[in-house]
């Protein structure tokens, strides 16, 4: 399936005591978002390098039990997530 808008793939991002580690994390280095189920992970990373304007090293996604998709969006070390989190207001 071809999304039109970023806006489309990318939903909004988890704030969970695991998702603040992982951005803590400097080995992690990365974020977590609820994404558009039927997305694939190369939609997601484009998706995401165009809304953020930074460089995302791997995406890794899994169905919660609540029927949501999780995305942990890895950066590049160039970007820290906990800076972008906090630019864009996630924290």
């Amino acid at each position: 399936m071809k999304f039109r808008q970023p806006q489309d793939v990318i939903k909004y991002p988890l704030i969970t005591e695991s998702a603040f580690n992982k951005m803590d994390d400097v080995n992690e280095n990365a974020l977590v978002f609820v994404v558009d189920r039927k997305a694939t992970k190369h939609e997601i990373k484009n998706a995401f390098e165009i809304l953020y304007k930074v460089k995302v090293i791997k995406v890794t996604t899994l169905i919660s039990p609540k029927g949501e998709k999780k995305a942990f969006i890895k950066l590049s070390p160039d970007h820290s997530a906990l800076d972008l989190a906090t630019e864009v207001g996630i924290i």
